[in-house]
């Protein structure tokens, strides 16, 4: 399968998802030509990746890794979600975190690692989904190459469109290792936090609040 003569179904930006998730052949073909491109990158580096124990099978495992695992939310579906009646009307703030976060910065391929939290106003008479379906969520935007401010938009605009509540709120804390790693290598203490609201939460000063008190209290609460 040639990925330079046919049509690959790209999405328009590099960190949304193809309109249609690859297939297991397509994903073998897409990380059998990406190890040898790994393999050209080698060779102008001047890193031997056939006679180097080290290196030898590096290029395989880089692009295995980046199909398989750190692009994983570009090329699936995304998660299944699970509704449950809200039986008991249920219309208060819900908040659940500190959900691990890893992507990959796309500006210099480096990762970020932190934490999003989630705050939910559920409408009384809707539905509301299990806790663990906003850790996958979380999971799938955050697999592809990300910058956090359009992380934080993506991960809130999929959960409003699926499940229609009355207010949201997504919080992302992170350390960029684009910054720690290179260029001013700042301390690994030094993290970018945003948020972003919908509905009820963008207008309430009360529950925003509320929400940003609860998120301090799960941050200091840790394991």
């Amino acid at each position: 399968m040639n990925f330079h003569s046919r049509d690959l179904n790209l999405a328009r930006l590099c960190n949304e998802a193809l309109d249609q998730p690859l297939t297991e052949a397509e994903r073998e073909a897409m990380t059998a030509a990406a190890a040898r491109k790994i393999e050209e990158l080698f060779d102008i580096l001047r890193i031997d990746h056939q006679n180097d124990h080290n290196t030898r099978e590096t290029p395989q495992r880089v692009a295995k890794m980046y199909v398989e695992e750190l692009l994983e939310g570009r090329f699936t579906a995304p998660p299944r979600i699970t509704e449950f009646d809200n039986a008991q009307a249920y219309d208060q703030l819900i908040i659940t975190g500190p959900i691990e976060l890893r992507s990959i910065c796309a500006h210099h391929l480096m990762p970020i690692y932190g934490q999003a939290y989630i705050g939910i106003l559920p409408a009384a008479d809707g539905k509301i989904i299990g806790l663990s379906k906003y850790d996958r969520i979380v999971e799938y935007f955050a697999s592809r190459f990300q910058i956090q401010e359009e992380l934080v938009k993506q991960i809130g605009q999929y959960i409003m469109d699926m499940t229609a509540p009355r207010g949201l709120a997504v919080r992302i804390s992170a350390v960029h290792m684009c910054k720690t790693q290179r260029g001013v290598r700042a301390s690994h203490r030094s993290r970018m936090v945003n948020t972003y609201y919908w509905g009820e939460l963008a207008s309430d000063t009360a529950l925003k609040s509320e929400f940003v008190q609860e998120c301090a209290t799960l941050d200091r609460a840790g394991p």
